[in-house]
């Protein structure tokens, strides 16, 4: 092979070159003399991921600017083929992607420097890869957007995770006619921050396999922020526990998110192999029912089927955890700034996680602000339809 001879032929070159120099520069003020070539590079080392192989290796310690010739061939294949010369090098640290490669195929590569003379150096030998057949994740479906105050939350199927060499999501903004990556997760939900109120945005999520394969991207979900204090996300109290205790707030401008040690907090989150839990916090009660429910509230405009609870229970009320289920509204009673009890209603969106797989909750809320007056909103949706969720 090429590369393996190419020091004896280099040095062969140079002999005779420095003598034919030496005998025709006799009468000459200067004589020049070859140098004994550029020095080899090391370390090869090959690699595939999603598609094409990435060729990479290290500087020699005598390396002197001179680039470096990539060659190829298959494994089936008698000669080899020059595919890139390169000078693509950071830090000692060189590489070359190789995107002209095929499935189910095995490679062998080596890399050369190269002298102004055309001598190479070589690495001292050759590495095989092989290419696998690769086929994609399913197509992520079910896309779904739920606009918030400045974010947006995205939450999709699992239909993915049916390939085996399954790996992670990747979650993308499509925006004039162009997509954008946002992110990437290994959960089925993704936490959009910078969305902006009254911008609509447009997104849409791929699947990613352990080899980089990457599938279709899925339908387009939209959602558009929107100021709105009842959009809260309050994280779990193991995992965020600064963002994990919440205040009902008589002034909507004050931040309700607290830590979950906090000493005013009504309720943190926490979330274990159980479930997501309500925990009140000092002299909290939590009624012991919960309502399914379409809505916090069914005000002008609501879907004829809007069902919300308007109207606190009197008695049936503890000091327990409470288990959370989504599209559900729970009640408590809480202490005010002034110590006395008032009444204030959550309504939870989703329980999901984020892109960094942290548990979280998504949940409208109302406080009522005179003291003992149970009405949780000033206008009733329809009568019935509501029943306790266990």
């Amino acid at each position: 092979m090429r590369g393996w001879t190419m020091r004896g032929v280099r040095t062969t070159m140079t002999m005779i070159a420095m003598a034919a120099l030496t005998a025709a520069c006799e009468d000459a003020d200067t004589i020049f003399v070859p140098g004994n070539g550029p020095d080899a590079p090391r370390a090869l080392a090959v690699a595939y991921y999603a598609g094409a192989v990435t060729v990479s290796w290290e500087l020699g310690p005598y390396w002197n600017g001179e680039p470096f010739r990539v060659y190829s061939k298959r494994a089936s294949d008698s000669g080899w083929f020059l595919i890139a010369e390169t000078t693509n090098c950071i830090d000692e640290y060189c590489e070359y992607v190789d995107v002209n490669v095929f499935a189910d195929t095995d490679y062998d590569y080596y890399v050369a420097a190269v002298d102004d003379y055309g001598n190479e150096a070589a690495t001292p030998q050759a590495l095989r890869i092989h290419v696998p057949r690769w086929s994609p994740p399913p197509v992520p479906g079910g896309i779904e957007v739920v606009a918030l105050d400045g974010a947006n939350y995205l939450r999709w199927d699992d239909r993915a995770r049916d390939a085996g060499d399954f790996s992670h999501y990747r979650v993308w903004l499509w925006l004039d006619g162009a997509g954008y990556l946002l992110g990437e997760t290994d959960s089925e939900g993704f936490l959009d921050e910078l969305a902006e109120n009254g911008l609509t945005y447009e997104y849409y999520v791929s699947a990613v396999d352990a080899d980089g394969h990457e599938s279709d991207g899925s339908a387009s979900g939209f959602g558009t922020p929107r100021p709105d204090y009842h959009g809260e996300v309050l994280y779990d109290w193991f995992s965020t526990p600064n963002a994990s205790g919440f205040v009902f707030r008589e002034d909507e401008s004050i931040d309700p998110i607290v830590s979950g040690s906090n000493g005013t907090r009504h309720f943190r989150l926490e979330v274990d192999a159980g479930g997501w839990w309500l925990v009140p916090g000092p002299g909290v009660q939590v009624h012991r029912d919960a309502w399914a429910t379409t809505a916090l509230r069914c005000g002008p405009g609501a879907d004829a089927g809007c069902t919300a609870l308007d109207v606190a229970p009197t008695s049936g009320y503890g000091t327990d955890d409470t288990w959370l289920q989504g599209q559900t509204t729970y009640v408590l009673r809480v202490p005010g700034d002034d110590g006395k009890m008032r009444y204030a209603v959550l309504r939870v969106e989703m329980l999901g996680y984020d892109q960094d797989d942290r548990p979280l909750v998504i949940f409208d809320w109302a406080y009522q602000l005179q003291v003992g007056n149970p009405a949780l909103a000033p206008i009733r949706g329809p009568e019935g339809g509501l029943r306790p969720r266990g």
